[in-house]
């Protein structure tokens, strides 16, 4: 377990085998974080945030719209690094409301049908960056 627990930490603090995966577009320069990083066999994505369009109430279409536009951006990252939803082995949920759960569910589950579903935390956040109602950040592997 010792050994196991060193080479983990080795890994994670050795710059040399993370390098940056392939970013779905370009990003403005003065964002401080990258979209995704590989290391190894895994791939961390940033989070992604769904963003309700101005004027729409994020407990209609609007919420669900947002829902979409952060898995189809999660989808984006994995499609340019040769991969699909079936390869995301852990994802994290933000929600602004905890009472939207049932409806990000709704939402989230047709993405993996007819693949396993990855592990999954979720918790509420207040205060997401630029107002979204939700950000999911997800941790995929390649075969």
């Amino acid at each position: 377990m010792k050994r196991l627990l060193a080479t983990a930490l080795l890994l994670a603090a050795t710059p040399a085998f993370a390098q940056p995966a392939a970013a779905p577009q370009p990003l403005p320069a003065k964002l401080p974080f990258s979209p995704s990083i590989r290391v190894g066999d895994i791939l961390f994505m940033s989070g992604q945030i769904g963003q309700v369009p101005e004027g729409m109430d994020k407990h209609k279409e609007g919420f669900d719209a947002a829902v979409r536009g952060a898995m189809d951006s999660i989808g984006k990252i994995l499609k340019d690094n040769g991969l699909d939803y079936g390869s995301a082995v852990k994802c994290t949920v933000m929600l602004d409301d905890m009472a939207d759960w049932p409806r990000f569910n709704a939402a989230y589950l047709p993405y993996f049908e007819g693949k396993r579903l990855p592990t999954r935390s979720a918790f509420g956040a207040d205060g997401l960056a630029l107002g979204a109602p939700l950000e999911v950040e997800c941790i995929a592997a390649f075969k």
